[in-house]
């Protein structure tokens, strides 16, 4: 496997009120409507919590903080290229009335509960969507800390 098909990415698990957001996409292989979390890749000389955040803003329109991280999940997708994907947790307190995804790949968002995304018409993107909500209940929270800030 070459560096090219060697991806970092991350991912906002955000819980609030026993219910996770889910981005609606097309994903780019099949073309079909799918539910992922708030999702990318990291860009160059960015931070792995920036990166997150990032993502989140403009997923979804949010600007929060992440409590902690549920780990790395790893997956080699279809198209041959692996993906290292590090789980980021927000668990808000309260949200906005309104917000709204600023990218304009993001069909809609979702509130579902674990076992309503089981039963959701749309599949998920892969499997490093239910891995994620699976750690989570597990009671994984990894501080913070444990990420070493760029020097």
């Amino acid at each position: 496997m070459s560096r090219e098909q060697l991806h970092l990415t991350v991912a906002a698990i955000v819980h609030y009120k026993l219910q996770f957001l889910f981005v609606e996409e097309i994903d780019k292989q099949s073309g079909k409507r799918v539910l992922n979390q708030p999702a990318g890749h990291v860009e160059q000389d960015e931070d792995l919590v920036s990166a997150v955040k990032r993502e989140l803003l403009e997923e979804t329109g949010l600007n929060l903080e992440p409590t902690a991280w549920l780990g790395i999940s790893q997956l080699t997708a279809a198209n041959g290229h692996r993906y290292v994907r590090l789980n980021f947790l927000f668990e808000p307190a309260e949200l906005p009335s309104h917000f709204q995804p600023q990218d304009c790949d993001i069909l809609a968002l979702h509130w579902f509960s674990a076992l309503e995304l089981t039963q959701a018409e749309l599949p998920v993107r892969s499997r490093l969507v239910t891995d994620a909500i699976e750690v989570f209940k597990q009671g994984v929270r990894l501080p913070l800390t444990l990420i070493q800030p760029p020097r």
